[in-house]
């Protein structure tokens, strides 16, 4: 039996992403409604998380699912972290003023890091799971796949950026990629439909 759950976004690309984590799951995942807006008040990526999948599923009456991610980065004491999304217009404003204001730094490590919350009909949180990925700056960006900071997320182990790997490489071993990794194991346990 195929059970709903409501995915607290707008942003398609995120869901299909979702979705191909949850590819053998009894979940069938949907867009939140357009019109419902959550602000992210949260200081951390884990209230941001739970504070989306709860107003989610508290609008709607479903199970829901949200996660919140960004990129940390040592050398500017974990900025742009939660305002990932928020500093710049656009990708390429971003790129341009991280890398502005990382300079010639030399200490270039960073690492991008995704909490994902699940929250029953009636608002509770009942599943969190956080994911890690460390990696560095590069000076310039790199690679065409991807969104938001891929092109400059270097991944030593792989030696590519975030942007040049294929998804499937992407999602082995990404920030997001772990969190549903440690978040599948609970899933059906708390979520049996």
């Amino acid at each position: 039996m195929t059970k709903l759950l409501v995915v607290a976004t707008g942003n398609p690309g995120k869901l299909r992403e979702m979705q191909a984590y949850l590819e053998n799951s009894n979940w069938e995942l949907i867009l939140k409604p357009e019109e419902l807006e959550i602000e992210e008040t949260g200081e951390t990526f884990a209230a941001n998380a739970c504070l989306k999948a709860s107003q989610v599923a508290l609008a709607t009456g479903n199970w829901a699912i949200a996660d919140d991610s960004g990129l940390e980065v040592d050398a500017l004491n974990g900025i742009p972290g939660v305002y990932s999304a928020r500093y710049g217009q656009n990708d390429s404003e971003r790129i341009a003023r991280l890398l502005k204001e990382l300079g010639n730094a030399e200490n270039r490590q960073a690492q991008f890091v995704c909490v994902v919350a699940i929250a029953n009909p009636d608002g509770a949180i009942v599943l969190q799971a956080e994911g890690i990925c460390r990696g560095e700056i590069l000076h310039a960006p790199r690679g065409n796949s991807g969104f938001g900071y891929d092109p400059i997320f270097y991944v030593p182990e792989k030696k590519l950026t975030y942007a040049e790997m294929t998804p499937q490489a992407k999602r082995s071993i990404s920030h997001r990629g772990k969190a549903f990794t440690a978040l599948l194991p609970q899933l059906d346990t708390v979520l049996s439909p």
